[in-house]
């Protein structure tokens, strides 16, 4: 077989070899019998590159993130309802896997979350995106229902809530965003105005005035249902119709193939 008859792989291996004798001014092989023996020069250079090539070859390999291991720090914008219902449980198994790791949760800015998550230091922000994400990276957690909490002295405990009785007594939100505060808003549209005495981040405002008035809290659906087993409250539907919204994790593309970041998305799903 010719050399042009070699396959094009060996063609050009045996080409730059060619270029190399040339340019290092040695044969770096030499032939003894059927074998190929590498001349001084090669093995200098073998013993030269061996530790730059093995550097590359992990950089390149396939990164094993070792939970139980790390120590990096992670910071995550979210809303209050995440902070009721989902990081309660998605932290015991975090920190039980890796114990060293360091989490910070900022508030979530829905105007602002390209921004948190490009330059202003956000790994993950878990939300009901109020827009479009990209060019961010999103997958959908769930889906979530809004529902009403009475006390169990409430006048309509016993009954049906329907959309009267809701209309006329006096309100509280907990833990809504401004964006599903609009999609309530929107279902109510043409009817009187709600009475709403009073709107925060925790159940624990409006249970201090729950026996003093006939109130209905509106609340998500998963903080309902964690509140009414704490504190013996009553869970109602909505007396009118309500799609229930998603709630996403978003993430920045340029941590979608970080092993660490891979395992922290992994453990923040319901």
């Amino acid at each position: 077989m010719g050399v042009q008859e070699l396959p094009e792989s060996v063609f050009k291996l045996c080409q730059n070899t060619q270029r190399l004798r040339e340019l290092l001014n040695d044969p770096l092989f030499t032939r003894n019998g059927q074998k190929l023996i590498p001349t001084e020069r090669a093995l200098q250079l073998q013993q030269s590159l061996h530790d730059p090539l093995e550097a590359l070859r992990k950089l390149l390999s396939p990164e094993r993130f070792k939970p139980e291991l790390c120590q990096q720090r992670f910071v995550i914008a979210t809303t209050d309802y995440v902070m009721q219902t989902i990081l309660p449980f998605a932290l015991p198994r975090i920190y039980r896997e890796a114990p060293g790791v360091s989490l910070e949760f900022v508030p979530l800015h829905h105007d602002n979350l390209l921004t948190q998550l490009t330059t202003g230091g956000c790994d993950i922000a878990l939300c009901r995106p109020t827009d479009s994400v990209t060019p961010l990276h999103q997958e959908i957690l769930g889906l979530v229902s809004v529902f009403c909490l009475l006390s169990k002295h409430h006048p309509q405990a016993s009954n049906a809530l329907t959309l009267t009785d809701y209309l006329s007594c006096p309100h509280a939100m907990i833990a809504v965003s401004d964006g599903v505060k609009s999609l309530i808003d929107d279902a109510l549209r043409g009817y009187p105005e709600r009475r709403m005495v009073l709107r925060a981040y925790h159940l624990e405002a409006a249970l201090a005035i729950i026996e003093a008035m006939p109130l209905i809290i509106t609340v998500p659906a998963d903080l309902a249902y964690l509140a009414a087993d704490q504190h013996q409250l009553v869970i109602k539907p909505l007396p009118f119709n309500f799609k229930p919204f998603d709630y996403s994790m978003i993430w920045h593309p340029r941590c979608e193939h970080s092993a660490a970041q891979i395992w922290l998305r992994h453990l923040l799903k319901p």
